[in-house]
């Protein structure tokens, strides 16, 4: 129960970095994507600043619920954040939300907790063999590879998309590292400051971050945030199970993850829809709000 609390709290926290980040990168350059320039543009971005220390929250509040529970349980409840976000962008933007998008929001959540308690996520350890990290660390590094240069090669929406799904593995395997961390934890802070995963946790969640960025800036919410959010909970899944041996229930149940994996998806294409009319929609309203806030005020204060 501990640990879903709190990757409930870490959707939250994440939903409204995404608001923040959103808003920070779209005006962003193209001649800065995949450059570090991108990072100078924004680091003098005060709400973007604010999506970072939102970040952080995050990054606590997922080591605390992984530190307390499987993986393949943790990181799917995280595709709350999606409509999560969708709700603060449209209250920010002024904006009232269709049926048709509420709708989703149910699908999205409905389908989501029905996935999870056919699939039961349970078991594993927290050990991992160094050979099982040599494996684990090659075949995501081929496919963070592989992505990534399919994204170089596509523009607009495509690239977006790809990025996502980029940056949704680095995101995976952040958690992956985070959770082994965590366990050298218990056995006191010096084991914790001296195992690799934790600085590993930190390259890779930097690189996924930077990634996450350049799909923002390359095209819409509603080419990156499925890819970003249901990549996520997928190869986190696949993570849980490969490398720490959890389980999930399969036989006839099988047939009903794959539908509430489905039915999410659709629900997440439908909010993110939505979410990029809220965002070219709060343009012009929004504009005071984020000048407010990077003048020190909070967004939506003029």
């Amino acid at each position: 129960m501990l640990s879903v609390v709190f990757a409930l709290l870490t959707a939250l926290a994440n939903g409204s970095a995404s608001v923040c980040q959103r808003y920070a990168a779209r005006d962003a350059p193209s001649s800065k994507a995949l450059h570090i320039s991108l990072f100078r543009y924004l680091v003098t971005r005060r709400v973007w600043l604010a999506g970072v220390v939102l970040t952080i929250v995050a990054a606590i509040c997922q080591a605390t619920a992984l530190a307390t529970g499987p993986v393949a349980l943790v990181q799917p409840i995280f595709i709350i954040e999606l409509p999560f976000t969708l709700l603060l962008a449209s209250r920010l933007a002024h904006r009232s939300l269709p049926r048709l998008t509420w709708l989703a929001v149910v699908l999205v959540t409905a389908s989501l907790g029905a996935g999870l308690a056919a699939a039961a996520p349970s078991g594993g350890g927290s050990y991992v063999a160094p050979g099982i990290w040599l494996i684990t660390l090659l075949v995501a590094g081929g496919f963070e590879l592989a992505v990534i240069a399919t994204g170089i090669r596509l523009s607009g929406e495509g690239r977006a998309a790809a990025f996502g799904l980029a940056a949704a593995g680095g995101y995976a395997l952040t958690a992956t590292l985070m959770k082994t961390a965590m366990a050298e934890l218990d056995r006191g802070i010096g084991p914790f400051f001296s195992c690799w995963q934790l600085y590993g946790t930190a390259v890779a969640g930097v690189g996924a971050l930077f990634l996450l960025q350049n799909s923002l800036q390359a095209g819409s919410l509603v080419a990156a945030q499925p890819a970003l959010t249901l990549g996520d909970a997928l190869i986190s899944v696949a993570f849980g199970v490969s490398v720490f041996g959890e389980s999930l229930r399969t036989g006839g149940w099988l047939a009903a993850e794959i539908v509430a994996v489905l039915l999410v998806g659709v629900g997440c294409v439908e909010l993110s829809r939505s979410l990029a009319r809220t965002h070219v929609a709060g343009e012009g309203g929004l504009a005071g709000g984020v000048a407010g806030a990077e003048a020190g005020h909070p967004p939506g204060v003029s």
